[in-house]
């Protein structure tokens, strides 16, 4: 007869792989943390800048550029971080590691962030010989 109030215990090696998984489970999530577009931006709250490019980060999931601006009147500069589609969809909208290049003068249009920071995506980026170039954004070719 067999008895079923006894609980057998579990191989050592099984508690050794759960450990693992787990920590693996939450070392990875952040590089699955992703951030929808109405949570962080607003629609309502167009933006337009031009200025000069400082530096592009093209990584996964989003390339960012940051723009730094002169205020008028004054010696002070602002800089902004816009953020772009994936670097697999810009390439499909014809950009390239080198389309932005530290000293380039732009225009960008995009959509400020809720928090009011200086970060915002961008829709479309005109380069100074007036060439216009899409974001990578869902349905920016269709929208603009």
């Amino acid at each position: 007869m067999r008895d079923r109030g006894t609980i057998k215990a579990q191989k050592p090696g099984f508690l050794s792989a759960a450990a693992f998984t787990l920590g693996l489970i939450i070392a990875t999530a952040p590089a699955f943390a992703h951030h929808s577009f109405v949570a962080e931006f607003d629609t309502k709250k167009p933006i337009t800048l031009t200025g000069t490019v400082t530096k592009l980060e093209w990584t996964n999931p989003h390339a960012h550029f940051y723009i730094s601006i002169s205020d008028k009147g004054s010696s002070t500069t602002t800089t902004w971080d816009f953020e772009l589609g994936s670097p697999n969809g810009l390439e499909r909208h014809g950009w390239s590691r080198s389309s932005l290049k530290p000293g380039d003068m732009i225009t960008v249009n995009g959509y400020r962030a809720k928090d009011g920071s200086n970060l915002a995506t961008a829709r479309s980026v005109t380069l100074a010989d007036g060439t216009k170039i899409f974001a990578g954004l869902p349905d920016d070719s269709q929208t603009q």
